[in-house]
């Protein structure tokens, strides 16, 4: 076979196959305008959730800051004029617990929510509301934010501490030391634990200062160890 005959035998199959082409496209025209339709649709409810998204992330925000701003207003002295203030820290903290409550529940699922029901669980140890306060730390405890999630462990521990749930609190700092975290390294929750040790177990206690003293001497934790286990050098304690 010449190369001529070659060429006019490609060129046939070139338009034998193009339009086959076309003849599917026509047979399925509606099966693909109705796949373009659907594609574009796709996108625009990818692209108007992600637009939602932002603007109840932003929301959220601001509602975790005006409840930031109750928490952390001062306290109105005597004399001075009820401008919104407050008189004392149990009228403050029921005042931004309100707050924070109400932005946990309507943004749980947003970052600002957990830290607003973090703090639900701090103003909840305020008012002495134990269970709420529990069950608020609780469900941030188990945060996906490790950060976040290592302070309300932190909180419930000393919740645990003050509610003689002792072994539950000592559970929970040996988890902070096993997985520090950039809020709660490993040496602030092992002075933490030493502390609960000092009570029950003063020989463990001296132990855990020990290593703190040898490991960060130049640190506030080695120092604080240090000054533990002697305490000549500072006021403190005496271990035995």
């Amino acid at each position: 076979m010449d190369s001529q005959t070659r060429h006019a035998l490609k060129q046939d199959k070139l338009v034998e196959a193009t339009q086959s082409g076309l003849g599917w496209v026509e047979q399925h025209r509606a099966q693909l305008v109705r796949a373009s339709l659907a594609a574009v649709v796709l996108l625009v409810a990818i692209v108007g959730g992600a637009v939602y998204y932002q603007h109840q992330s932003a929301e959220a925000q601001v509602a975790l800051g005006q409840a930031l701003e109750i928490y952390n207003s001062p306290l109105r002295q005597p004399g001075e004029p009820e401008d919104g203030s407050y008189k004392t820290a149990a009228e403050r903290s029921a005042a931004a617990n309100k707050q924070f409550s109400e932005v946990a529940s309507k943004y749980g699922s947003f970052e600002a929510g957990k830290i607003a029901q973090y703090f639900a669980g701090l103003t909840e140890i305020d008012l002495g509301k134990t269970a709420d306060a529990e069950a608020s730390l609780k469900s941030v405890s188990g945060s996906y934010r490790k950060d976040l999630a290592a302070l309300a462990k932190v909180a419930l521990a000393g919740l645990y501490l003050q509610t003689g749930k002792t072994p539950q609190a000592v559970d929970l700092y040996k988890q902070l030391i096993a997985k520090p975290t950039d809020t709660v390294p490993a040496s602030a929750a092992q002075l933490q634990l030493a502390a609960v040790y000092e009570k029950t177990d003063p020989l463990q206690a001296k132990q855990i200062y020990a290593v703190l003293k040898d490991k960060d001497k130049t640190g506030a934790a080695g120092q604080i160890a240090a000054q533990k286990l002697n305490p000549g050098a500072a006021q403190g304690p005496r271990l035995q």
